[in-house]
């Protein structure tokens, strides 16, 4: 064949494959608006990606998995899940894919091989929508709010309706609040619409009123007046932070449950994928997400805890800068965060260390721990030195650390990297806490003492471990098959 001829077939070959992301594309949007039917690809958010962005997905599965996962078969699947009746779902087509060829097709198509798979998704219990309201509107507050509205399909599951802020609701600080959501020098444009309407004094997100609502005390809003009732509260202020205080949202008209978004005192710490399930939303009122750091950390901890055993180590964050932080030299309440923090490396304390317990009490002064806060505005790496109990190499611990990323309880939690270029830059907008840098793990001749790398993004990675908490508390999780 000549040159010419392999190139022809080559274009043919990029056509063929681009019209069949096409395809795919209008499956995903389809399943999402018409069914409330969310498709990801081993984790990888799928709503509202581009052509390439599909594309380049699935090359990226194939080597995770190390198996070919081709548009063409995506496309299938998901055309036959579209044609069955299922109730609102979370389903990973990679999964569905990879597991399509692994059983050889026992069956005669992909309709009958969906349909036997995800034959038990009628069994699950109805999801009631639950409004939301987010108590404070910084950094997280807008992620989270980016996230609710782009995912809110149908409305099915969790309704963003107010957000309480403090000060007067002036035209001028509408359009400041629009703009902060509408534009983000870390994460980007939003990828919908923002506007304001000055006399429902509310932001309009793709479409749709959220309320703006002035508070100087928690217990002072009548949500009910609002339209809004037994809502999720999430505080994002961290002015809030133990017990008592935040049982003071529970006083206003129209308020349910209430999660913090930072670590909290007296009340359950939660580090979802890991401990949820131990504080049932029927028992308890209120909850914490605890921090970036230990949302990192825990889930990895517990593969290495419950497949090696742990005996003692020491967590180093590397993290990026935050607004607690001076931009130029000035007083500050806590020692070396007055010097400017875009200019300097700077140990402080974390209490990530000592938080893990709250979340797997095994660890129990098992871990020491310290932060260096370093000069870039967002993505963090986290530094595991452990000894473990039993010995292992490093391609053992790596394919452990493998199957957790694929199958399990923390396949949400934990992505498994396999790029040697990995930087801070390129974990910018996952939407795991933990990103495990399989290329970086070191581990000791006896196999014991071992080095592990987790890289975060303290912002995103963490919004949406709220946002999974959020839906655990409201009880909105949908079927899903990981």
């Amino acid at each position: 064949m000549s040159q010419v001829d392999t190139y022809e077939k080559e274009l043919a070959f990029q056509t063929d494959r681009r019209r069949a992301a096409v395809a795919f594309i209008k499956a995903v949007s389809d399943l999402w608006y018409d069914k409330s039917i969310e498709l990801v690809l081993f984790r990888n958010q799928l709503i509202d990606r581009n052509v390439s962005e599909i594309i380049n997905l699935h090359e990226y599965a194939g080597e995770f998995v190390q198996k070919p996962i081709s548009i063409f078969d995506s496309v299938e699947i998901a055309q036959a899940i579209l044609s069955l009746d299922l109730p609102p779902a979370k389903l990973d087509i990679g999964k569905l894919t990879y597991e399509y060829h692994l059983e050889e097709n026992e069956l005669q198509d992909a309709r009958a091989f969906v349909s036997a798979k995800l034959s038990d998704a009628k069994q699950s219990d109805e999801v009631v929508p639950k409004d939301v309201v987010l108590y404070g509107f910084g950094r997280i507050g807008r992620l989270l709010a980016r996230e609710l509205m782009s995912k809110a399909g149908k409305g099915s599951q969790l309704r963003l309706r107010a957000i309480v802020t403090r000060g007067i609701i002036t035209e001028s600080v509408l359009e400041k609040r629009a703009s902060l959501l509408a534009q983000d020098s870390v994460h980007g444009d939003f990828s919908g619409t923002v506007s304001y309407s000055v006399d429902q004094e509310s932001l309009i997100i793709n479409g749709t009123t959220v309320r703006l609502i002035s508070a100087n005390a928690p217990e002072d809003v009548d949500y009910t007046a609002y339209g809004i009732n037994d809502a999720l509260i999430i505080d994002n202020t961290g002015a809030f932070r133990d017990d008592q205080a935040l049982k003071r949202h529970l006083k206003a008209k129209g308020a349910h449950k209430v999660l913090l978004t930072a670590p909290g005192k007296n009340i359950p710490n939660i580090v979802h994928g890991v401990n949820h399930t131990e504080h049932h939303p029927d028992k308890v009122d209120i909850f914490s997400a605890a921090s970036c750091t230990t949302n990192a950390i825990t889930p990895v901890l517990k593969a290495i805890e419950d497949s090696y055993g742990v005996i003692n180590g020491h967590l180093e964050t590397i993290h990026a800068y935050t607004n607690d932080q001076n931009l130029v030299d000035n007083m500050h309440s806590k020692y070396r965060r007055g010097r400017a923090a875009a200019l300097n490396m700077v140990i402080t304390e974390t209490g990530a260390g000592k938080a893990v317990s709250k979340a797997l009490p095994s660890f129990e002064g098992k871990l020491t721990s310290n932060a260096i806060r370093v000069p870039v505005p967002n993505g963090s790496l986290a530094i595991l030195n452990l000894e473990l109990e039993t010995a292992t190499s490093k391609d053992w611990l790596n394919a452990t650390m493998k199957k957790y990323a694929l199958e399990g309880d923390l396949v949400e939690q934990i992505k498994y990297s396999i790029d040697n270029e990995l930087v801070s830059t390129d974990i910018v907008g996952s939407n795991a806490p933990s990103i495990y840098d399989s290329n970086a793990t070191i581990v000791n001749a006896d196999g014991k003492k071992v080095v592990l790398y987790v890289w975060y993004d303290n912002e995103y990675g963490y919004s949406h471990q709220v946002i999974r908490l959020a839906k655990y508390i409201a009880k909105v999780r949908r079927y899903t098959y990981y």
